[in-house]
């Protein structure tokens, strides 16, 4: 038996095989063949191939989350038949005489870049499109595995540490649970995990070894320990809490349709953040009330240019639909800091957390954020959207934030595209400045959100992404609770909701504290959504105390 100790990032057990996570390493396609019938021959393997994938996909989108979900992968399957693509492909092997892989490559390019200058939006808008289909055919011939997991049965998916990017591209159907070296509460593998409601450890360090792939392994996301073929007694404990585990979910299942209200009538918004469309599949699942936050930066990073305005506007509509009236909060770009885009060719900074982030490269690139505000406007025809502004840290921002969205409005009255005029703007509390000006930036918005991760990093001066500052950074420290008592206090005052977008939501201890306070919405994982509504219904709000807010 190997026993590990990490750090729990996101709770429960379970067992299975330690899967170490294949980073993409594509050699460079050969530039010459031989045999040019054989090319081709490999190149129709890899196109089928191709087709049986996405036709799988669009099933899957449409099980969970309807056909709007589903319409990307069969738009993706119509480019891999396309006759003036295939012929592109096939015209040059005939003419290069070079490999399927480099074939693929040059036609991607090519039809990729005569659909970008054509005059109309909606096929420019598809250029992105055929770059995915191309890369998806390059990936087949060159063996390479989607997801990066190539294994028959689910895994725990082990790794020094995964980008936003990888995470993005990750087969979530294969994985039981994370376990990585780095990484910390906060980064995207363990917010991810807390997405899917699944266990995850981050902090292993080297005990960590590539030389355990395929051994089996229980990990418990609570306590952040591993058993590697645990012995006798550690098999007997883990088993016992695996048990109770299926307990408990089987009782969150009967919070499913039942109101979240105290005992003595006070209502509480529980909704949940998500990072794609395709996690609307799981807010459904656990009954969540509303999406309170959509982190729309999953399109930058996991695009190889600026997503365009289409591609942007059927991410959001696919969501708002989805959702069918019920709020969906969507963030607007929020990379800088530790979420880094290559194309965005951003400076290298001393301290990127206090840099050129968030708002502020929308502010400094006025042509990414129109883009970006008239997918989301478009978007808001289709459902209950709401816009939130993220790093605000001044009434002049929010100001210009809103004269970007009037120009933007103009244009599609001008142009005769629908959408809803009274969209909902709001903005995240997240730095300490925002707290201390709350009153006058309350005055400009529709809602207040808090973003607990940062608001603790900046008030407390701890990094967040640090996995060894342990006690200090301290997200129930009194000065955190006394900011969000400050910014609830201006919100209310000025006839507003607020509701908490961070980590911090989910935390049942502080459940009392935010209903003393006055939180008025909760936005969490979606496997928090029945837990965090079983305590509200057994909470009484008038006898909850601000205890907590004192040193």
């Amino acid at each position: 038996m190997i026993l590990m100790q990490g750090k729990g990032v996101s709770k429960g057990v379970v067992k299975g095989p330690i899967y170490f996570y294949q980073r993409i390493q594509a050699a460079a396609a050969q530039t010459a063949a031989s045999d040019i019938e054989e090319e081709k021959r490999r190149l129709e393997e890899a196109k089928e191939k191709s087709m049986d994938q996405l036709n799988a996909l669009a099933d899957k989108a449409r099980e969970e989350a309807g056909d709007e979900a589903a319409m990307l992968f069969e738009t993706h399957a119509m480019f891999v038949e396309d006759e003036d693509f295939v012929d592109c492909m096939n015209t040059v092997l005939d003419e290069e005489h070079c490999s399927a892989e480099r074939a693929v490559e040059i036609a991607g390019e090519q039809f990729s870049a005569m659909l970008v200058a054509m005059d109309d939006a909606y096929m420019q808008a598809r250029a992105a499109d055929i770059k995915d289909v191309a890369r998806r055919i390059l990936n087949n011939l060159l063996g390479v595995t989607e997801g990066g997991i190539d294994s028959d049965e689910p895994v725990i998916l082990a790794a020094d540490d995964l980008a936003p990017s990888e995470t993005l591209q990750l087969d979530k159907s294969k994985i039981l649970g994370f376990i990585t070296q780095g990484g910390s509460g906060n980064s995207h593998t363990a917010i991810l995990a807390r997405t899917m409601g699944i266990p995850a450890i981050c902090g292993m360090g080297e005990a960590l070894k590539p030389e355990l792939n395929g051994r089996m392994a229980y990990i418990d996301g609570e306590t952040g320990q591993a058993a590697i073929e645990p012995d006798e007694i550690t098999l007997t404990a883990f088993q016992a809490k695996l048990e109770k585990q299926q307990e408990m979910k089987t009782l969150m299942e009967t919070m499913k349709g039942q109101e979240d209200v105290t005992l003595d009538g006070r209502h509480m918004m529980v909704y949940c953040n998500i990072g794609s469309p395709e996690d609307v599949a799981a807010v459904h699942n656990n009954d969540g009330q509303g999406i309170g936050l959509f982190r729309s930066e999953f399109l930058y990073l996991a695009a190889d240019d600026y997503p365009t305005e289409e591609e942007q506007f059927q991410a959001y509509k696919t969501v708002a639909a989805a959702m069918d009236g019920k709020r969906v909060v969507i963030r607007t770009l929020d990379i800088g800091a530790d979420k880094q885009v290559g194309y965005f060719d951003l400076q290298k900074e001393e301290n990127p957390a206090l840099g050129v982030r968030a708002i502020r490269i929308c502010l400094n690139r006025p042509e990414v954020f129109r883009t970006q505000l008239r997918a989301l406007y478009r978007a808001s025809a289709y459902g209950k959207v709401a816009i939130m502004f993220p790093m605000i840290t001044s009434v002049w921002e929010v100001k210009e934030c809103k004269r970007a969205c009037q120009k933007v409005m103009a244009e599609l009255d001008a142009e005769g595209i629908p959408y809803n005029r009274d969209t909902e703007v709001g903005i995240m509390i997240e730095t300490p400045a925002s707290v201390f000006v709350a009153e006058e930036l309350a005055k400009e918005v529709d809602f207040f959100s808090v973003g607990t991760n940062d608001l603790t990093q900046y008030t407390l001066a701890c990094d967040r992404q640090a996995n060894d500052l342990g006690k200090f950074f301290d997200p129930h420290h009194p000065a955190v609770l006394r900011a969000l008592k400050m910014a609830t206090d201006a919100a209310h005052k000025a006839g507003i909701w607020i509701g908490i977008c961070g980590e911090l939501g989910a935390d049942l201890t502080l459940l009392e504290t935010f209903l003393a306070i006055g939180i008025d919405e909760l936005s969490v994982s979606p496997s928090s959504v029945l837990p965090l509504r079983a305590e509200i219904r057994k909470s009484i709000a008038k006898t909850c105390t601000l205890e907590k807010l004192s040193c």
